[in-house]
């Protein structure tokens, strides 16, 4: 018990950074929380600007309900091996992790060689704003103007340290409760993906869990572009290491 709650105390630090940047943002608001509900209600709708940027992030053109663009993205390497609706897809080059080719993204089919995004945590989101509007990127007359800064507000407030907690070897989940994963999967997760992970139309959550626990844990936190799916990124992330650490053990395909 002593380790989950030390690397609790590890990940909801990396939680401080956020926190940090909303409290640079929204200063005043938050001071005068007391005398009023505008400064919890700012924190919360930066939240779910996160998340949403979240979602944007995994696939903007599904959260927006668009068609992907025609042909590959223009700064995906001709060597890369995705789909070219993927392509345009910040996750394909950045990696789940944000870590591009220094973390799980480093070998496999969706290498491609590009750096990863944890260089701009903490940077001003309206300059993230303008370099997602550059060629490079070339999402400014793709994105709206507020899809573009809650992308920007996921870049700069919403990355966790995934190699913290996931052991990207074998996968597993460093420490966590997996009885108190099995007691929130069974009341926060199984109404819609089955008490088993099985559900039909969806994908099998021992599989999700045990494959790729790093998309996992990003749509855990942020929810299913262009879905229902809730994000749970205002709760304690170690909730959501727990419910990870349980679904690994879920069924799998054979």
């Amino acid at each position: 018990m002593h380790k989950v709650q030390a690397v609790n105390k590890r990940f909801v630090q990396l939680g401080v950074a956020v926190l940090c940047g909303l409290l640079g943002l929204l200063a005043t608001p938050l001071v005068q929380a007391e005398e009023g509900q505008q400064g919890v209600m700012d924190e919360a709708a930066m939240l779910s600007s996160i998340a949403r940027g979240g979602r944007l992030y995994d696939s903007w053109y599904k959260e927006l309900d668009q068609k992907p663009p025609q042909g590959a993205h223009t700064a995906y390497p001709s060597s890369g091996k995705a789909k070219a609706k993927d392509s345009w897809r910040c996750k394909e080059c950045h990696g789940w992790d944000g870590m591009g080719k220094e973390g799980a993204y480093a070998k496999g089919k969706h290498f491609t060689g590009i750096v990863g995004i944890t260089a701009a945590k903490g940077r001003d989101p309206q300059a993230l704003v303008a370099l997602l509007k550059e060629a490079t990127h070339g999402y400014g007359d793709k994105l709206d103007d507020a899809s573009l800064l809650d992308l920007a507000h996921f870049v700069s407030l919403g990355q966790v340290d995934m190699d913290a907690v996931i052991e990207r070897k074998d996968k597993t989940i460093k420490q966590a409760n997996r009885q108190q994963g099995a007691n929130y999967y069974q009341t926060l997760c199984a109404q819609c993906h089955g008490k088993q992970g099985i559900q039909k139309g969806m994908a099998q959550m021992g599989d999700a869990a045990s494959g790729n626990p790093w998309e996992t844990l990003h749509k855990t936190r942020n929810g299913q572009p262009g879905e229902e799916m809730p994000a749970l990124l205002a709760l304690d992330p170690q909730i959501m290491l727990d419910i990870i650490d349980y679904m690994q053990t879920l069924p799998k395909k054979k």
